[in-house]
This record gives structure tokens, sequence and C-alpha cells, in this order.
């Protein structure tokens, strides 16, 4: 059996550390973590192949369940895959495993949860927005990664993957903003 922890934060201006130290500490033997949102499965590299390296008996570790995701059929189907594998899943905070049948009630619970939350952060985001827009103080969202620095670096030769990493972003943004989907 294989602990194999999964830590994800949803900006490049965040950090993983304090999740990847709190895995190791609980004993995961590989720890694999990205910067991308949790709002769905699109884009999480990391974490597709973290399930794809489980096998029977292993165990996927998070710190929380919000890494894991913000939508509870995600979270549903991940724990759907990681046990086809023969996989349990494990969050730390609060301790709940699948372990155990009830891990399996209180998962769905908490899944529903976090996805209440997320509708509520918009929710609150977006009549937080519309007050500023109101009060002619909202100047929009801070820009997160240099957009010409990637077409720069793509034009000269740089592949995708050494472009994320000197941008320090994922190789999906590099290709979002090289496809024109990011101006």
């Amino acid at each position: 059996m294989t602990k194999i922890g999964y830590a994800r934060v949803s900006t490049i201006d965040q950090d993983f550390e304090l999740q990847q130290e709190r895995l190791k500490a609980e004993g995961c033997v590989i720890v694999r973590a990205e910067k991308v949102s949790g709002a769905s499965r699109e884009g999480r590299t990391e974490l597709a192949t973290v399930i794809e390296f489980l096998r029977e008996g292993d165990e996927l570790v998070v710190t929380r369940l919000d890494r894991l995701g913000r939508d509870t059929r995600d979270v549903l189907n991940i724990v759907h895959e990681c046990e086809q594998r023969g996989a349990f899943v494990t969050i730390l905070d609060p301790h709940v495993s699948t372990r155990g049948e009830m891990g399996q009630v209180i998962l769905t619970v908490l899944g529903m949860v976090a996805q209440m939350e997320r509708r509520f952060i918009k929710e609150r985001q977006r009549e937080g927005i519309d007050r500023a827009k109101s009060a002619g103080k909202y100047k929009g969202g801070t820009i997160r990664i240099d957009r010409q620095k990637i077409r720069d670096l793509a034009a000269s030769g740089v592949g995708a993957t050494a472009v994320a990493k000197a941008i320090g972003c994922s190789r999906m943004q590099v290709y979002r903003v090289l496809n024109g989907y990011e101006s």
C-alpha cells in the first residue's frame, strides 16, 4: 500500500508548500501538486497522473476536500475512479476516509457543502464587483500571467513546458495563450 498525496492551489501567486509538508508528515511517499482551479477537472494533469498511478490498496490523501474539487459531482467521480482502482481516498481535515461505509456518506455531504460554498463565494464576489462598479472603483482583475512573455518565449523556440516553468503557470495556460483563447 502506497500513500500518494495531492496538493492544489487555485492561482499561481498561492503556495502549496504547507499542504505538501502536511502530506509528507502523514506518510505520503509521493506528493504531486499543481496550481489550477478546482472548479472543474479540466487542466488538472497532476490529479489525472495521481489517479492513473493508483493501484490496489493505495491511498490518495489530500489535506482538505476542496483540494480535490469544488463540484460535488467531480469529487464523487474522483472518489469513484479511485475505488475502481481498488484505492482509498483520505481527507485530513476533517479526517474522513472511504475505507468505511460512513466515509462515503460524509464525503458526499462535504462535497455538497464545498459546492455550495463555491456558489456563495461567487455570489459575494459578483455583489462586491457590482458595488465597486457603481462606485466607479472597479478596475478589473489583476493580470496574473505575462501573456506577451509567453508569446515571445514560444516564438524564440522555447517549449511549452519550459515556458510554463519560466512564467510560473501551467502548460494548459501556455497553450491557451498561444492558441488565442486568452488575449
